[in-house]
């Protein structure tokens, strides 16, 4: 293996050199980046936008190139660089039987975008009325509500609006008549595949983590919400905290080694993801339990980012409550020697 595959974070798409200056951080962090609900919010004053839109889940190699030419866009006309997304997956509403678990849970995807160098996010809400409009009117409401709009960039393939009614030629043609510049940028490839969130996701499932890595442009992590478990962790010597991982892509089942950040300090975890079978009282309930090693401290509530590791054993029943507590014993303390 090449010192590019062991270092995600080190992969850049082939674009301009000039726009290939923001990291993306692999963990969550308070963000600074405005966030706004409605375009009319932004009051740019006499500033120009600059504008990049997409859903961007994942937010990987192929968004990133998006991204970065917006910003850099922005810094060439002294303008406002600012990113449109949604706080759900359009299929949501337009396709409620294809709707692909995610990536990424939204506070993580909103500080990756912010570490590429966006000084505003619009986060627009996907409803029922926000579906019906056409491409057409969302761009000339959003040019109206924005003011002057200096550049747009998207995916070359960027289908939107009402039964996919917008396009980048539509982009260009309402570009030439309102007088921004339209930017429709190739996708992005790695090992002669086209980096998507599909394929992402795809390798995410099969436990490919290093490929999805690679493809992301930085470790590979979950995020949720810590919540209110059963305790059980607690009583067995081993507190958990318990991620709200619903509505995310997950790794197979089985226990990872795993790193956290809190409060800028780098924490060693053990992870489980799976249905815990020597525990399971009434139906099977996938859970997402991090033990963090050598921290005491009150995470509920707090949004919690895992960069997942090495895959200790997958999971299995054992025969008594006894024979668990063991293997959890070995299992941090392999984490503890790994870390």
């Amino acid at each position: 293996m090449d010192d590019r595959r062991r270092n995600p974070s080190t992969i850049q798409p082939s674009i301009n050199p000039e726009i290939r200056v923001f990291l993306c951080p692999s963990v969550v962090k308070i963000l600074q980046m405005k966030i706004i609900h409605a375009a009319n919010e932004l009051k740019p004053g006499s500033r120009k936008v600059c504008l990049a839109i997409g859903f961007f889940d994942g937010v990987h190699l192929g968004h990133q190139q998006i991204i970065r030419q917006t910003v850099a866009d922005a810094h060439q006309h002294d303008a406002i660089a600012l990113v449109i997304t949604f706080d759900r997956h359009p299929n949501v509403v337009v396709a409620p039987d294809h709707v692909p678990p995610l990536i990424y849970s939204l506070p993580q995807k909103l500080g990756a975008i912010e570490s590429l160098g966006a000084d505003t996010l619009l986060l627009i809400h996907f409803d029922e009325k926000f579906s019906g409009q056409t491409g057409e009117n969302f761009i000339r409401r959003l040019a109206r509500d924005l003011g002057k709009l200096q550049s747009l960039c998207v995916g070359a393939d960027f289908v939107f609006g009402h039964q996919r009614s917008g396009n980048v030629a539509l982009l260009k043609k309402l570009g030439g008549e309102l007088g921004f510049a339209v930017h429709g940028l190739a996708a992005v490839s790695l090992d002669n595949q086209i980096v998507s969130s599909t394929r992402i996701r795809e390798a995410i499932r099969a436990g490919d983590l290093d490929d999805a890595s690679q493809m992301l442009g930085r470790p590979y992590a979950i995020s949720g919400r810590v919540i209110t478990g059963d305790g059980v962790g607690r009583k067995l010597g081993f507190p958990t905290a318990n991620l709200d991982a619903a509505g995310l892509v997950l790794p197979p089942n089985g226990v990872y080694l795993g790193l956290a950040k809190i409060k800028e300090k780098s924490r060693p975890v053990a992870l489980n993801i799976g249905f815990r079978p020597t525990l399971a009282t009434g139906g099977p309930q996938l859970r997402v339990e991090a033990h963090l090693l050598d921290f005491t401290g009150d995470l509920y509530g707090q949004e919690l980012e895992i960069e997942i590791g090495e895959k200790l054993r997958d999971e299995r029943k054992f025969g008594s409550l006894e024979e668990l507590k063991a293997q959890i014993a070995r299992d941090v303390a392999g984490a503890k020697k790994r870390h």
